[in-house]
């Protein structure tokens, strides 16, 4: 007997929601204003990497394993950050090193450890 199909969308809806939160975090240490004027500040900071997210998912074909820590996390993580920091730069938005460094290290902690903590889960209850 095989087991039911999965919608992958609670995992997209994660992920998105995670980036987000790694830009209300960056914006709140820094600016002390999550929201920005208008209510604009964090769909400036977070656009960048929510469609570099997107596209790292139709790259990747996340919806066939989305919670795959290695054929899903590792390069959806990875084209997030980079194509995010390109998308940054293109939109006159900064791109420090340092805070390349960090990005890098929250987005990793944040797209793979929510995939490791279920893959755990899932490998208990099996």
């Amino acid at each position: 007997m095989s087991s039911p199909r999965r919608s992958p969308v609670p995992a997209l809806i994660v992920d998105v929601v995670l980036v987000v939160v790694f830009a209300a975090i960056g914006r709140a240490t820094h600016d002390g204003d999550v929201l920005g004027p208008f209510g604009s500040g964090l769909a400036t900071t977070a656009w960048p990497f929510v469609v570099a997210l997107l596209v790292g998912w139709l790259v990747t074909r996340a919806w066939r394993r989305p919670i795959a820590l290695v054929t899903t996390g590792l390069p959806v993580w990875a084209i997030t950050v980079a194509l995010g920091m390109v998308l940054r730069a293109v939109s006159g938005q900064g791109v420090a090193v340092a805070f390349v460094i960090v990005a890098t290290i929250t987005v990793a902690l944040f797209l793979l450890g929510w995939r490791a903590a279920a893959r755990l889960v899932t490998r208990r209850r099996v």
